[in-house]
């Protein structure tokens, strides 16, 4: 039997209250990786695409709206696995009800690797886009994704709740800026012409099928993120399921929508790459045109690129206190603050994506080839294991909804294949090592946890318990008021009580034992030799001496608690090395007793 994770205090009945998430602020916390994908998803197609030269180009749309047909099989798949599995963690919770150890694990390791990533590019992209609008900070990207890495991780330490309240504002100007480019586009579009002279297309090459291929998955990355709210159902307030769900399928509406539009928009004035723009600035400044309303939409754009991390913040600590509780990551990712909030996991998956904005400079190039695999390894397996779940439940009219769920299952696994086949070379590659290297990290916990509760017994009724006699062994040095305090909590805790002090040469043992017997305590001193005066040296062979005795043994250390933090450096250095020395070379009870400095 596997050893139980550590428990948390139960909390009032209303202990959450106020720290969770509705409908909108779901859409706010939870959604903004998927809704930000729409400025980079239809350029990555129009990219793709622009190698099969002009004739290629006429596939936007339709590839598009084949995506948005995949999209609404994910929707309806995410609303089916939110009331399925309300305690979170989307296809891992799927996988492992539906599809056995390993295939969890490989869920789980996807989406680790999927959020950590998320981070990156949107804080690196988020950095790029306020850079074009301030050149002067085009030499300083990696520091404006760190800053905005740590103003995320500080608010979401104070709840998701927080930060949905920071993201609503940037979401509607980001919406309402996208929604007016595709209206007033419709109606009013006069082209501008920004950024360099694109290159000229070719007009005759043969579109084959591996390029359309290689579109759909480039523009595939425009639905990464519908999984987030799967993943946060324990965000949500009451009702949650209903909550989680009524935002996933607003979000669907919307990224549908944004989606078509978009992609009508560009096809309709032929918008190609141009080096120094997005395609989505282009039709910006089309149906806006350059003034204020474009700066307004294009920083809306940047800023939500750059908070679009924060669906990361509100899923991955919510699946690693899941792992947590299957003994696959550390049980410290299963506490929660107060608030309430999995702040272990927060700060991990901030340690992890500032490592990797380091690693790569901030360069949003060097990530895109990772970027989108790990999370349609998560799509599929979640399809499937619905699959399997209708399958073996079979409730009424279970075919059709096994054959949704198949359906879009065919689409994302194309996708990840496609993914790795064109970009293995230029960086995927991390993402084929780092997922094995997950699941085995996880397996190896397990097993450590699993021995563990083998030789703790656990699940099997232990004999019962004796008493034993007591020696209680108190370092000191001088005679003082924290030696009393020390002294009388150790009569109250055992029958034998021997102070131990440690003296450098034979003048310094006499003096210590005159002082001693002037004090007359009550309680017996060992004066010990070492020329080099070391406590932890001397106390360790004394007790190696008391070997043999079947006594217990608790060697209790004072320390002083000074009033400020900063003077904690100026004590106690001492009695922490012989705390840490007796933890690891003996199995004594070690208590301390806190003497607090309050002037």
């Amino acid at each position: 039997m596997s050893i139980a994770p550590p428990g948390r205090r139960r909390a009032g009945k209303h202990a959450d209250e106020g720290h969770e998430l509705g409908v909108l602020g779901g859409l706010s916390a939870l959604s903004l990786d998927a809704l930000s994908s729409v400025a980079y998803g239809p350029e990555a197609m129009i990219v793709a695409l622009g190698a099969g030269g002009v004739a290629a180009l006429k596939y936007q749309v339709p590839i598009t709206i084949v995506i948005v047909v995949m999209l609404v099989l994910l929707v309806i798949s995410y609303t089916q696995v939110i009331a399925a599995h309300p305690e979170g963690g989307g296809s891992y919770a799927v996988a492992k009800q539906n599809l056995g150890r390993w295939v969890a694990l490989l869920a789980a390791a996807s989406l680790v690797v999927d959020y950590v990533l998320t981070v990156a590019v949107s804080l690196a992209a988020g950095a790029a886009s306020v850079a074009s609008v301030f050149p002067g900070l085009a030499h300083h990207l990696l520091a404006v994704s760190l800053v905005g890495l740590a103003i995320l991780t500080a608010v979401n330490m104070f709840g998701i709740a927080e930060s949905a309240k920071l993201l609503a504002l940037p979401t509607l100007v980001f919406i309402a800026s996208i929604v007016a480019v595709i209206v007033v586009g419709a109606f009013h579009y006069k082209t501008a012409l920004i950024g360099t002279k694109a290159a000229p297309l070719p007009l005759g090459k043969t579109v084959g099928i591996l390029l359309l291929l290689k579109a759909f998955a480039n523009g595939s990355s425009a639905v990464t993120g519908v999984e987030a709210i799967a993943n946060g159902v324990p965000s949500f307030s009451k009702p949650r399921i209903r909550n989680a769900q009524i935002t996933e399928i607003l979000l669907g509406v919307l990224l549908g929508g944004m989606l078509l539009g978009l992609s009508m928009l560009m096809r309709a004035h032929h918008i190609v790459e141009r080096d120094g723009v997005t395609a989505l600035a282009q039709v910006t400044a089309g149906a806006l045109g350059k003034g204020a309303f474009f700066y307004i939409s294009n920083l809306s754009v940047a800023l939500v690129l750059g908070l679009a991390a924060n669906t990361s913040f509100g899923g991955l600590p919510v699946l690693m206190n899941l792992l947590a509780r299957d003994h696959r990551l550390p049980h410290l990712f299963y506490l929660r603050a107060e608030r309430p909030v999995y702040r272990y996991g927060i700060g991990a998956l901030a340690i992890l994506a500032a490592l990797l904005l380091i690693a790569v400079d901030a360069k949003t190039v060097k990530l895109i080839p990772m970027f989108t695999i790990g999370v349609f390894i998560g799509l599929t397996i979640s399809q499937v294991g619905l699959v399997r779940h209708w399958w073996r439940e079979r409730p009424p009219k279970w075919w059709a909804r096994a054959a949704l769920n198949g359906t879009g299952a065919a689409f994302t696994a194309v996708a990840v294949v496609v993914f790795f086949g064109s970009k293995f070379l230029q960086g995927a590659w991390v993402v084929a090592i780092t997922i094995p290297v997950l699941m085995i990290t996880f397996t190896r916990i397990e097993s450590y946890y699993a021995q563990a509760a083998r030789e703790l017994r656990l699940g099997k009724t232990p004999p019962h318990p004796s008493k034993s006699d007591s020696i209680v062994i108190v370092p000191t040095s001088t005679v003082s008021l924290l030696t009393e305090q020390a002294l009388s909590a150790a009569i109250s805790m055992g029958e034998t009580v021997v102070a131990v002090a440690v003296a450098g040469d034979e003048d310094e043992c006499a003096r210590i034992k005159r002082d001693w017997d002037d004090w007359d305590p009550g309680v017996p001193i060992e004066v010990l030799l070492d020329p080099h005066r070391s406590l932890v040296r001397t106390v360790l062979n004394y007790l190696e001496s008391l070997k043999g005795t079947d006594a217990v043994i608790t060697v209790l250390i004072p320390e002083v608690i000074p009033r400020k933090r900063r003077h904690e450096i100026l004590h106690n250095q001492r009695g922490r090395l012989l705390e840490a020395a007796l933890k690891a070379r003996t199995d004594v009870l070690i208590a301390t007793l806190p003497f607090r400095i309050h002037d």
